[in-house]
């Protein structure tokens, strides 16, 4: 592993994998994990409001999910840390390693609803509401859409793998970052980019 402070970013939608993915790199690296549901239940907490009352007031305040994204942004000025979220790519933007997980709306439908205890097609229903809404959301706080990949420098398909292979991807890539002596990449860190599909 890179000697130093490691600040990684793991975006993705409903059902990619971003949380499993997070945790065993916590458990892994001795990584801490940030995620944005975590944020939001220390914030619903020190409003004296139950999660269900904080996210129907959240709803209505989008400043709540811009203190959701800064809470993020200080995280990241810790050592050795893996952020989960669907912007934290866009908000990190000093990350030293940031990822995007993927897989079709039918495979994530079927995650979900294992996860959730429901039909596929009602999970199918909810993701693509969910994220034809959020998409909007982004678009009017941030003038971010959540479509634009180019952003990232590791792309994985978790439909082709398990939770195992995708750690192991993502491992190897955590274990080469920043190589002394690396010829490949020139003296920019930044020309990395990779898509595994």
């Amino acid at each position: 592993m890179p000697k130093g402070c490691l600040v990684i970013t793991v975006s993705g939608l409903a059902g990619s994998g971003t949380t499993t993915l997070c945790r065993n790199l916590a458990r892994h690296y001795g990584f801490k994990h940030i995620y944005a549901g975590l944020i939001f239940r220390q914030m619903a907490k020190e409003r004296g409001m139950t999660l269900q009352e904080f996210q129907e007031y959240a709803e209505l305040h989008p400043e709540i999910d811009r203190e959701v994204d800064r809470r993020q942004v200080e995280a990241a000025k810790e050592c050795n840390v893996v952020i989960e979220g669907r912007l934290a790519g866009w908000m990190v933007k000093e990350a030293d390693l940031r990822i995007w997980l993927d897989a079709p709306i039918m495979e994530r439908a079927k995650r979900v609803a294992r996860r959730e205890g429901i039909s596929v097609e009602e999970a199918f229903v909810q993701i693509a509401e969910r994220e034809k809404s959020n998409r909007k959301r982004y678009l009017n706080l941030y003038g971010i859409d959540i479509d634009d990949k180019s952003i990232y420098d590791l792309i994985i398909n978790t439909a082709h793998w398990n939770p195992d292979g995708v750690f192991a991807i993502v491992k190897a890539a955590i274990d080469h970052l920043y190589p002394d002596g690396d010829a490949g990449s020139g003296s920019n860190p930044g020309n990395k980019k990779a898509e595994v599909v």
